[in-house]
């Protein structure tokens, strides 16, 4: 039988590289945005709102049309067709002559991006049920590096030249999918593929059932106001720090990959840490630190303060996993595909509206326009949130707890889904 190893290490740097195609663009998108049309970043700030907003909602509209696509015509075509579009793409990014076409490469960016549900189902076909949570947890760290090398990458190479990240970005891609040809065989035979209907590619389907679990649902949305601020801070990082500490581009993207070490150390004994102080505890406790940490972000008068306040910021990392581990262990087993699928929903959507809240809330506080100017008011704003989502999550706690099935009697599957989240 053919080994399958190559295959998923294809599948692992492909959903890096949807990654770092978000992460990029972080350092770099207000520079080039002003660039372009000649802007301060006080004109530019909504614009990277809204950048963000174009690339994750085609991302969440097309996400379940390229996993229904994959259902039909197999997974092999969607997945080389998909990423040979995002490297192409890449390069048009590195040649758009104004912001409009920008947007449009944006666009299709995002389209060809939603590979990762296609990627999801790759792996459930040529993985065993006993080895799918290992699996899926590769496909997490993959995610992870791939948001912690793409904004050093583009600060640092944007630094040279704001469009020397899209080319890098384009040629890595491209040479990933030659790779993909050569190594990637179907995983899904023929006679296992389904008909292509509205239904399956409906992208707000997802969210039908979740009503029968009012602690999911409750959960589900204090998890997605964290979420909105935590977008949020992601389009406005660059835009603060450079305005406010003089920071570099590679400053910038140095600093987000301080983040990603922190938050990748902390998720490396979250599960010990969270075992120990019991989920709920460590639910509230996380959201607590998160409130904090974008207080500080909006209060630190020096460039040397972010650092110390991302290393409290960290723990605050226990919060979210906690939440997942107690809604895979409330929803029935043969539930769980559509309830993570319904929460990665959620996340896109927050994806979409957290950097356009965040973004005119940067530009209008630090713009002549504002009764006071308060360079910091975008963190403050996502203070709110993540008070909002404490809220929301201590009265989940406090009405629905017992719904979730205790940890010592979940089944064996459970305790792996649960490490892989």
């Amino acid at each position: 039988m053919r080994s399958t190893r190559p295959a998923i290490w294809f599948i692992l740097v492909t959903v890096l590289l949807d990654t770092l195609g978000f992460g990029l663009l972080i350092p770099v998108a207000p520079s080039l945005i002003q660039q372009l049309e000649g802007w301060n970043e006080q004109q530019a700030a909504p614009y990277v709102g809204l950048l963000a907003a174009t690339y994750a909602g085609l991302q969440f509209l097309c996400a379940p049309v390229l996993g229904a696509l994959s259902d039909h015509f197999g997974r092999r075509p969607v997945l080389l067709v998909a990423l040979l579009g995002s490297g192409i793409d890449y390069f048009a990014m590195a040649l758009a002559p104004t912001l409009w076409v920008l947007f449009v490469t944006r666009a299709i960016n995002g389209m060809s991006g939603a590979s990762f549900s296609v990627a999801n189902a790759y792996i459930a076909d040529v993985t065993p049920g006993e080895k799918r949570s290992g699996a899926y947890a590769m496909i997490g760290a993959a995610f992870g590096v791939g948001f912690m090398l793409g904004p050093p990458m583009g600060g640092i190479l944007g630094d040279i030249d704001l469009r020397y990240p899209f080319y890098a970005a384009g040629a890595l891609t491209l040479v990933n999918w030659v790779y993909g040809l050569v190594v990637l065989p179907e995983s899904l035979p023929r006679e296992q593929r389904a008909v292509i209907t509205f239904k399956r590619a409906n992208p707000i389907a997802v969210f039908g059932g979740l009503g029968r679990y009012p602690l999911v649902v409750e959960l589900a949305m204090s998890i997605f106001f964290a979420n909105l601020a935590q977008f949020g801070l992601h389009m406005t990082w660059a835009l603060y720090t450079a305005s406010r500490y003089g920071w570099s581009k590679t400053d910038i993207g140095v600093s987000l990959l301080v983040v990603g070490i922190g938050a990748a150390a902390v998720a490396a004994y979250a599960g010990k840490v969270i075992r120990r102080m019991g989920e709920p505890r460590a639910i509230l406790i996380g959201i607590a630190i998160g409130t904090l940490a974008f207080v500080g972000y909006g209060a630190a008068t020096q460039g040397w303060m972010i650092y110390a306040i991302v290393a409290l910021a960290s723990f605050g990392g226990i919060g979210q996993p906690a939440m997942q581990s107690m809604i895979t262990r409330t929803v029935r087993h043969d539930e769980q595909g559509r309830t993570q699928g319904a929460l990665s929903a959620l996340q896109n959507i927050a994806q979409i509206i957290g950097p356009l809240i965040a973004t005119n809330i940067f530009a209008y506080f630090s713009s002549d326009r504002a009764p006071v100017r308060i360079f910091g008011a975008s963190f403050y704003s996502g203070a709110v949130l993540c008070a909002v989502s404490f809220f929301v999550a201590w009265w989940a706690l406090a009405r629905h707890a017992s719904e979730a099935r205790p940890v010592e009697t979940e089944p064996a599957v459970g305790a792996g889904d649960t490490e892989a989240s």
